[in-house]
């Protein structure tokens, strides 16, 4: 087989770069190591910022966002039982979040791909990336029970965290920043209405709690637990009393409960690997960062990725200038550290510290206060949480 950039990948990173270099008269190869109704069906991200939304919308794949799309133009921090709104696009000049789940956006763009004939391959096996130090990389993989060779130009590793793109670099040619965080979100999906509009983050003393939605009908609701938890720990009831008294507030506001349909502990953890290529590999998305999901920037920096990846390809095939392909590090990283620090300075300020400092929770609690009493830092939370910090 042979294509021009071999994508390995099928999530929102690796579809949405398909889908710009199509655009552009650019042939990819898509692989994806799961099925498509497990790619399509796992819950994940579900915060889009502005720059997101109106990236899709312009290359053709806001009809369902548009309506379906739930726009936010605030969001609640609150603690010590009171709720305090950050007004998002009064701070940024009209700036807003749309809450959508991640599965749509891979959805939409299946069918995208999949209409315009592009070459998605799920279920693919044994997969290596080999010879990124040429200029003729190649992808290994079984499909449908036969070994396949796909040769290609340059490859863009879109396969997340735990995938086999960054293990093809060699030893020492990249740095890895790592910190792990003594915590992680015990997350469920329930059936059932949302208790807010907006979006809360809650500081408790018990820990931290997210109140998320993802329509009309359906919330997705997190607390701070221990990262050696197991799920038997949690049963349901536990964890909706546990969302309770996180949640309370001093005038009564009722949480609705309902079925839990899916629950999760995730760890938290912030990692970058720089740089972000090597010879014709090129990582984007969770491939080459992960976020603490306070900040909900992950979905957001793969889509920035893929987006300064397809405009460096595009120039390099229309004129033979590698320049953008040679920046695309340093142009990419410039954002994640950005969002990095942002996610960073969310969970140290929402979660409980390890160890119950004392001292801390106080330095917590008079950042809470300055964020919700001061326009100016205020400001600061919108401009990042909606992507016009970074942009």
């Amino acid at each position: 087989m042979r294509t021009q950039v071999g994508i390995v990948g099928g999530g929102p990173a690796g579809l949405l770069l398909g889908h710009l270099l199509a655009r552009d008269g650019i042939e990819s190869v898509v692989l994806e190591a799961r099925s498509r109704a497990y790619v399509e069906q796992r819950v994940r991200a579900g915060v889009l910022e502005q720059g997101t939304v109106d990236l899709l919308k312009a290359i053709g794949l806001g009809e369902r966002l548009e309506r379906e799309g739930l726009v936010h133009e605030g969001l609640e921090l609150r603690f010590d039982g009171v709720g305090h709104r950050i007004p998002l696009a009064e701070l940024t000049g009209g700036a807003t979040i749309t809450v959508y789940g991640q599965q749509k956006v891979v959805s939409d763009l299946t069918d995208a791909r999949l209409a315009a004939g592009g070459a998605l391959l799920y279920e693919a096996e044994d997969v290596t990336v080999a010879d990124i130090d040429t200029d003729a990389p190649s992808i290994r993989f079984r499909h449908d029970g036969a070994e396949q060779e796909l040769r290609c130009d340059v490859i863009a590793g879109c396969d997340g965290f735990h995938g086999v793109s960054r293990e093809a670099i060699p030893d020492g040619a990249v740095h890895v920043y790592a910190r792990e965080y003594p915590f992680a979100w015990l997350g469920i999906l329930a059936e059932v209405p949302p208790s807010t509009e907006e979006l809360i983050y809650c500081h408790h003393e018990r820990g931290f709690a997210l109140h998320s939605l993802r329509s009309p009908q359906l919330s997705r609701l997190y607390l701070q637990c221990d990262p050696s938890d197991e799920l038997a720990a949690w049963p349901d009831a536990r964890v909706w009393e546990e969302l309770q008294t996180r949640f309370a507030t001093r005038d009564g506001w009722t949480l609705n409960e309902g079925a839990v349909v899916d629950k999760l502990i995730t760890p938290m953890r912030s990692v970058v690997i720089a740089p972000m290529q090597h010879g014709r590999l090129f990582l984007a998305g969770d491939a080459a960062h992960t976020v603490p999901a306070t900040g909900a920037k992950g979905l957001n920096l793969a889509v920035n990725d893929v987006r300064v990846l397809a405009a460096a390809l595009v120039e390099w095939y229309a004129s033979g200038d590698e320049a953008a392909l040679r920046r695309y590090s340093d142009d990419c990283l410039h954002r994640v550290w950005r969002v990095q620090h942002f996610s960073w300075w969310m969970t140290s300020m929402l979660h409980r510290p390890a160890g119950d400092d004392p001292f801390e929770q106080q330095l917590q609690r008079a950042q809470l206060r300055y964020v919700t009493r001061s326009r100016a830092a205020a400001t600061t939370l919108a401009e990042n949480y909606t992507g016009v910090a970074s942009a």
